[in-house]
């Protein structure tokens, strides 16, 4: 099923990670959402619940919601998949997921696109990230899949204006920036970079909300203290603005990481989730 700008989506982080498949499918259907996301972790926790991958595909399909994207992609850049992680330190299970497995869950699922992150940083240069995600891209299309590149502000690729350049460089039809509304503006929400930007390359896009003063802990925050768009102080209209003008085409997900709204059932976290994007959307239009 394609999903456009006129499509939600309940990233895989606005639930808590215990809560399995069909109670993530049943909490998207009731926030009104037509897309999800997967973490490798979300995928193999129904894998271990007893489903194959042929259950998975017709469970997507009974519920009419697809998979907008995989996250993340921690190992493209240079240096990065050289990097061991045991599986003891790896609280978020994120390394234990390489690329030939991410894909094969991407197909499994049939998941849009791949995100891709800077974690480990390193001496790259922007060419040499650059050339790094451009064979990222070419390998994601042997699969089907798009990639987006998510800024962290804590990372080498801090803000949008980073992430573009490496894409822009990159020149891959299927290669493009994600904007995620929390480290946009904690990285300085730099609009014209934003505007500079053309809408088809901005392939993914997350909305959450937070103080306008940045936290001590940007890690810490960025993975326990969102808030729901709209209930926070970001100016979410004019990001949302400079998304609409440069014709950006990528459903919009929301994606926050709250042990608050983790405490609900899912069902009311993601109705609550779906009803804040709404509104945040209709204050657009």
């Amino acid at each position: 099923m394609p999903l456009g700008p006129d499509d939600l989506v309940l990233c895989s982080g606005t639930l808590p990670r215990s809560v399995l498949l069909r109670e993530r499918l049943e909490a998207a259907l009731a926030g009104g959402f037509t897309g999800i996301s997967l973490w490798g972790r979300d995928y193999w926790a129904a894998r271990r619940e007893g489903f194959s991958d042929a259950d998975l595909s017709a469970l997507l399909g009974d519920y009419g919601l697809a998979v907008a994207e995989i996250d993340p992609a921690w190992w493209w850049l240079p240096g990065a998949d050289e990097i061991t992680i045991a599986e003891e330190f790896d609280t978020e299970e994120v390394f234990r997921y390489p690329e030939a497995e991410m894909f094969r869950i991407g197909e499994a699922v049939g998941a849009r696109s791949l995100n891709a992150v800077d974690v480990f940083g390193g001496h790259w240069s922007t060419e040499q990230a650059a050339e790094a995600f451009a064979l990222l891209c070419d390998r994601a299309a042997e699969h089907g899949m798009l990639v987006h590149i998510e800024a962290l502000p804590w990372s080498r690729i801090p803000d949008v204006a980073a992430a573009w350049e490496i894409a822009r460089v990159a020149d891959r039809p299927n290669g493009g920036v994600a904007v995620d509304a929390w480290h946009y503006f904690r990285a300085g929400a730099d609009e014209a970079s934003l505007r500079s930007v053309p809408g088809d390359r901005v392939l993914g896009i997350q909305l959450d909300d937070g103080p306008t003063r940045a936290e001590a802990n940007l890690v810490e925050a960025t993975l326990h203290e969102r808030l729901l768009p709209g209930d926070g102080e970001f100016d979410l209209p004019s990001l949302l603005r400079a998304l609409r003008d440069i014709g950006a085409v990528a459903p919009i997900g929301v994606e926050v990481f709250s042990d608050a709204l983790h405490d609900l059932p899912a069902v009311e976290a993601a109705h609550r989730a779906g009803m804040a994007t709404r509104r945040a959307l209709q204050a657009i239009r």
